[in-house]
């Protein structure tokens, strides 16, 4: 009875597609058979130090142990559109599915057993408030979900709250995160390999000030995964 309520209502009110705005089947979920098989996958956790892209950003800056992000991000292109609906369409489920659809790609890797602790870029309590989730800790969510890793949301805070970061340069947007991080609770980081989480790495500055509050909390090491990298 209940699934022949569910099917008579998917007649008036379908789910759509998160990429195409497509109808889903039956079996589909948040993103169609299609979309998923033609989404814009990095790969990038095959490579090597030197040749990924993701590791390129902090060169020089802080040390980086793994880069990782599961989509390219372009602009107008699918990616930024399920972006979209994860931030400012209150479609965070979105974020953790495709945390999931990660964490399965990476569990027959060695990254499986290479982090101790994940942790996610954290909000500061009034966005908060406003947006009433943190996407990256959706993502975190999923991604934990086929690694050896323990989920830690509240290890990291953010103790200020900055301007957005769109349209700053890169010099602009260290100056607005810098030093506005916190570790809450340094004995959940001490010695830990770290896998530090944000939806997005554009410049990396976010990140990088993420992780050097958890280098001087004597993490053993910071690795960063986004949902996608522009």
């Amino acid at each position: 009875m209940k699934q022949l309520l569910q099917d008579f209502l998917n007649l008036f009110f379908p789910d759509c597609c998160y990429s195409c705005q497509g109808i889903l089947l039956a079996r589909e979920k948040s993103i169609c058979t299609s979309c998923r098989a033609n989404l814009p996958f990095t790969h990038i956790h095959k490579l090597n130090p030197e040749q990924n892209p993701v590791c390129q950003k902090f060169f020089g800056k802080i040390p980086i142990r793994f880069g990782l992000a599961f989509l390219k991000f372009t602009k107008s292109g699918k990616v930024q559109r399920m972006l979209h609906q994860i931030k400012y369409q209150n479609q965070p489920e979105l974020a953790q599915i495709l945390g999931e659809w990660y964490s399965s790609e990476l569990q027959s890797t060695s990254l499986q057993s290479a982090f101790d602790v994940i942790i996610p870029v954290p909000l500061h309590p009034k966005k908060l408030k406003i947006r009433g989730y943190n996407q990256s800790e959706y993502f975190g969510r999923g991604l934990v979900k086929y690694l050896s890793s323990i989920f830690e949301p509240s290890a990291l805070v953010r103790t200020t709250a900055t301007a957005t970061q769109t349209k700053k340069s890169r010099l602009e947007r260290w100056e607005n995160v810098a030093r506005v991080f916190e570790v809450a609770k340094p004995e959940l980081v001490r010695n830990k390999h770290i896998l530090l989480i944000d939806d997005v790495i554009t410049t990396g500055s976010t990140l990088e000030a993420c992780g050097q509050a958890l280098l001087e909390a004597e993490a053993l090491s910071v690795s960063v995964a986004a949902i996608a990298m522009a």
